[in-house]
């Protein structure tokens, strides 16, 4: 298994540092407002992750942080009167609630800042102790970036570069414009802590360092967040972890690459913010999560409503063919026989290229790529008229739901029952047409007694106003189905 990895630039084998055991910590969110796009993107591809770890045996602890403590959680608080931990507790639990939908998967471990608030003052204590930190009056206390000679070793940005764009904010008294918090003195209605240097709270950076390795060995064996956090978030981290501990942060480093919104960074300013609330009032959780791993993860993903759309119907396609798969395997009476050797080796080749694919550095687009082939093989088995009742055609079969079984364990896809996802799918898009389903049905019902007696002048009426409504109907052998066209 090969991932990339931020620190090196390059994909790199990937082998556990502590035997079977692989640790995994991801930065969670700032638990002030509802998670958006981004946030599903950043689960998502680390929900695969550790599932592709775990399919290869691996013994995983998965460990993602949640900040609850923060100026943008207090600043909330205050605006609605509330304190900052119910702000935190809403949104938290939001996110459960949002991640739930999408199928992530829980981490084994959601640790908060404000519950690990000691572990935070006694590394802040042994920064101060061998001098890679220092307190000032005000109660704030920094770390010395100089006195990390590796500093800038993640982002590629040295301190004399960065140290051009910094500005020391007037009330602060670092002794260089690169030093950053480790702890913070409480202004005014913000909550606190008492610590050895007066009432104040931790610094964002402090947070993850202190988590990490509460729960972790050092150096963890994957380290991961957006591309947003690798400068400051992450470079921080690792200056004081490493100072305080002699020891690496983190083997390896993963990023996932952001979201746009029709082709524009994602921003409130613009307008274009898009929670995932916002986006499932119009697609189903299954069709987002597979809209995100079209992409692999270190791609950029244009976010649309065009674009989602389009995956609807790819999506669709595919639930239709594992429908008709599950209902030829339910049909019985297979003839000994029939020749899908063949097609039995071009299978072989596509479920090896699915696997070779997540073990690539996670490429969940090339990945979908052999699902398709995988689906169209499908496809060729059940238009082939001696096959698809022969003996050999039905172990081809077998072979595909299978197949089916497997992406959804590995890529959290394709776990609803086909019928009953295509019901939804089909509920989802009259809903966003303005169809009027109750009335599709009872028009339904009409026409089915109509073809009951024969009244087939009346039977053809109702066809035309179902299609003149943007309804298709299909007279199959159990009865009428409907689709939105």
């Amino acid at each position: 298994m090969q991932l990339y990895n931020t620190m090196t630039k390059r994909k790199e084998p990937f082998e556990p540092l502590h035997g079977n055991k692989v640790g995994v910590y991801v930065c969670g969110i700032t638990a002030y407002a509802l998670s958006h796009i981004g946030h599903a993107r950043s689960a998502v591809a680390f929900d695969v992750l550790i599932r592709v770890l775990r399919h290869r045996g691996y013994d995983v602890t998965f460990v993602r942080n949640f900040t609850d403590v923060d100026d943008k959680i207090i600043a909330r608080a205050n605006a609605e009167g509330r304190t900052s931990e119910e702000i935190a507790e809403t949104y938290i639990e939001a996110f459960h609630e949002d991640m739930d939908r999408l199928g992530v998967q829980r981490a084994d471990l959601e640790p908060r800042a404000t519950q690990h608030i000691e572990d935070m003052i006694a590394l802040c204590r042994k920064l101060i102790e061998n001098g890679r930190a220092y307190a000032v009056p005000s109660g704030d206390v920094y770390f010395r970036v100089r006195s990390f000679p590796q500093y800038g070793k993640l982002s590629g940005c040295s301190p004399d570069e960065l140290r051009s764009g910094a500005r020391i904010t007037p009330g602060e008294s670092k002794e260089d414009p690169l030093d950053f918090a480790l702890w913070k003195a409480a202004k005014p209605g913000e909550p606190f802590w008492e610590s050895p240097w007066g009432k104040g709270r931790p610094g964002w950076h402090i947070e993850c360092s202190a988590m990490s390795k509460k729960y972790l060995p050092l150096p963890l064996d994957i380290h991961g967040g957006g591309l947003d956090l690798i400068f400051p978030h992450h470079e921080n981290e690792i200056a004081q972890t490493e100072a305080a501990n002699h020891a690496e942060l983190a083997h390896f480093w993963m990023h996932n690459v952001f979201v746009q919104v029709n082709s524009e960074k994602m921003s409130k300013s613009l307008g274009n913010f898009k929670t995932i609330r916002d986006i499932l009032e119009t697609c189903l959780p299954e069709t987002l999560r597979f809209f995100l791993l079209g992409k692999q993860y270190r791609s950029p993903i244009d976010f649309s409503m065009e674009s989602l759309e389009e995956c609807e119907k790819a999506q669709k396609r595919v639930y239709e063919a594992l429908e008709s798969v599950q209902q030829a395997l339910s049909g019985g009476n297979w003839k000994l026989g029939g020749d899908g050797e063949a097609l039995a080796g071009e299978l072989a080749v596509q479920e090896k290229g699915f696997q070779d694919a997540l073990d690539d550095d996670c490429n969940t687009a090339a990945a979908i790529g052999h699902l398709f082939n995988i689906v169209h093989i499908a496809g060729r088995i059940l238009e082939n008229k001696k096959l698809r009742t022969a003996e050999a055609g039905r172990q081809l079969l077998e072979r595909i739901a299978k197949n089916a079984s497997l992406w959804n364990d590995l890529l959290g896809l394709f776990g609803a029952d086909p019928g009953t996802f295509l019901d939804e799918l089909r509920n989802m898009q009259a809903h966003r047409r303005g169809i009027d389903i109750a009335r599709v049905n009872q028009l339904l019902a009409e026409r089915q007694l109509a073809r009951q007696n024969r009244d087939f002048t009346r039977s053809d009426e109702i066809r035309d106003a179902l299609q003149s409504m943007g309804v298709e109907i299909r007279d199959m052998p159990g009865g009428s189905v409907w689709d939105v066209l």
